[in-house]
């Protein structure tokens, strides 16, 4: 299980691709010299020095190695080895010695930065799958102002991680059904856990360890069929969400009224145009249900974590610490969410 933290380091792979070729670099560089120069050498058994026989010299030096089998004879050779050869043998050394510290310091620098993201990962958000409805959930996140080092995912699937560490998130492998991966992502100390996996008898059991394993969290899950509604919330969910359904109103809706599905769809989409947002109202607001202005409708109360309509006729007062959902455009509602003091 392990954690894979973003970075903006380059691969391991290159980083060693390009030791590897400079060290190679070392052994053709000495090889060449040795075989320009070749009449300078002595082989041991007093044949004339051969390519094959320079690239032996040059593996055997630059590895300090030595069997002095082939060794330079004349003034010019041993200066060419001085100035040259040995330079370039203490060159791959350094490659070599270089490479291996560099992997100890990058096995402790991980281990350290992990250490610190655990001791800091307070009420975070655990993205169980990140197919397609995952990767949505965290675009929206996103959008809605959520810092990415506050999100973790968690998929089974390399390629799926390796996606989502590319946004700046921080990844476990493994399966949510399990209660270690998901102590891993530090479940108990999170504040939401979005269940979107493929399959819903995987949902259902990801819904009740999260549920065992933290009871104050908010989990919303995600099923295809509605048939399996009950499960996920008598597993644990405050909300599901039913894709194939919802599909399936949209198309019907859009067969006799397409634009009405275009505004639904603009409500969906974060970040530009209709958008729908959360607030606690304000003291000056507490009476007969506010009206933002003309192009912010109120829609909903949420009081003491249930949901009433505006057409409820519990809605028609607002009281102390209340929660105001009302229809806005983009940059009305972003002012809006901040005179009431914090984001929906």
């Amino acid at each position: 299980m392990p954690v894979e933290l973003p970075s903006s380091r380059r691969p391991p792979l290159v980083r060693f691709g390009e030791r590897m070729a400079l060290a190679l670099g070392c052994i053709v560089f000495v090889a060449l010299v040795a075989y320009l120069d070749r009449d300078g050498y002595v082989d041991a058994d007093g044949g004339a020095v051969s390519l094959l026989d320079a690239f032996y010299y040059a593996t055997v030096s630059v590895t300090t190695t030595g069997y002095g089998d082939i060794r330079p004879e004349s003034e010019t050779a041993r200066l060419l080895t001085t100035l040259l050869v040995t330079p370039a043998r203490i060159l791959f050394l350094v490659v070599l010695v270089g490479t291996t510290l560099e992997v100890l310091a990058d096995r402790t620098r991980r281990e350290y930065l992990v250490g610190r993201w655990r001791k800091k990962l307070r009420d975070h958000v655990i993205v169980c799958g990140y197919g397609t409805k995952g990767k949505s959930a965290v675009r929206t996140m996103l959008a809605r102002g959520t810092a990415s080092d506050r999100i973790v995912v968690i998929d089974p699937d390399r390629d799926a991680r390796a996606r989502a560490s590319a946004t700046g998130l921080a990844t476990i492998g493994g399966s949510a059904t399990s209660a270690d991966v998901l102590r891993e992502a530090g479940v108990a100390d999170a504040a939401s856990v979005i269940v979107a996996p493929n399959d819903d008898a995987v949902a259902v059991l990801m819904t009740l360890t999260a549920r065992e394993l933290n009871p104050r969290a908010t989990i919303v899950s995600a099923v295809r069929e509605e048939e399996n509604l009950h499960l996920l919330r008598q597993s644990g969910a405050d909300s599901v969400i039913v894709s194939s359904s919802s599909a399936g109103r949209l198309l019907g809706l859009a067969t006799q009224a397409p634009r009405l599905v275009e505004v639904l769809e603009d409500l969906m989409s974060v970040g530009e145009g209709l958008d729908i947002m959360e607030r606690e109202v304000k003291v000056e607001e507490c009476g007969p249900l506010p009206q933002l202005n003309d192009a912010n409708p109120v829609v909903a109360l949420i009081r003491a974590g249930t949901l009433l309509r505006f057409d409820d006729p519990r809605a028609a007062t607002v009281q102390p610490g209340d929660r105001i959902v009302y229809l806005c455009n983009r940059d009305t509602g972003r002012d809006a969410a901040v005179a009431g003091g914090e984001p929906g």
